[in-house]
């Protein structure tokens, strides 16, 4: 007896959004340059935003592939779809200041809030349950996703590396939402966008991220998730 293909398990496909455009908010970090450049090598049109315009213009000068650097505020005003790559310590007051520029746009958070100590990683409590429930809070008039949380930086960055062997956990209440992010993941060699649940499940995926870093340390590697069975 054969596993049903994924086909046959959901015959729905998800979206075109190729012609989207791609903001990414804090586009000058690791994690924010490394999905710009994945996503615009993919043929996605990407804008990178920094507190410094100047900041991120040279940041997307380095990384080529047509992306394009600004300020926060016209990177949220200007695109589609908008990745938060931010800090922990200033997403709120980040979002709170962009409320206005992400009405009505999809937001995909990709904060996982982490200390460190002489043990390592560990999850940060958050009062709204996790990062991407405090964007929704403070951005009510916008289409609040999660996902990108598991994915290295370092993998993300590597010319060489052609394919990524990830899954991407995508969690939200809006299923339009959930669709184009599954299939912005989608566009990006060897990953999979997969359904994970509501907006209020995104604590623990914030916080497998602390377990993924200690996996890399033991071993010394890049580690993600796959989702078997899928």
């Amino acid at each position: 007896m054969t596993t049903p293909s994924n086909a046959q398990r959901d015959p729905r496909e998800l979206p075109d959004v190729g012609s989207l455009v791609v903001g990414v908010l804090g586009g000058t970090g690791e994690q924010g340059r490394g999905l710009a450049y994945r996503l615009a090598v993919a043929g996605q049109k990407v804008i990178i935003g920094s507190r410094s315009a100047d900041r991120a213009e040279s940041a997307a000068a380095e990384l080529g592939a047509g992306v394009r650097g600004t300020d926060n505020a016209t990177c949220a005003a200007e695109s589609d779809v908008v990745i938060v790559a931010v800090p922990w310590e200033g997403h709120k007051e980040l979002l709170a200041s962009l409320a206005g520029q992400l009405a009505g746009k999809i937001v995909v958070d990709c904060v996982n809030p982490m200390g460190f100590d002489k043990q390592g990683a560990y999850s940060l409590p958050v009062e709204e349950g996790s990062a991407a429930q405090q964007a929704a809070a403070v951005l009510p008039e916008s289409r609040v996703t999660a996902a990108f949380h598991h994915v290295s930086a370092v993998l993300l960055l590597d010319p060489n590396v052609e394919a990524l062997d990830t899954d991407i956990m995508v969690l939200g209440d809006e299923r339009a939402a959930t669709d184009i992010v599954q299939a912005l993941a989608g566009r990006i060699p060897g990953m999979r966008g997969v359904y994970a649940g509501r907006l209020r499940n995104a604590g623990q995926v914030e916080a497998l991220t602390a377990n993924l870093i200690s996996v890399n340390r033991r071993y010394k590697v890049h580690a993600g998730v796959r989702v078997t069975d899928v």
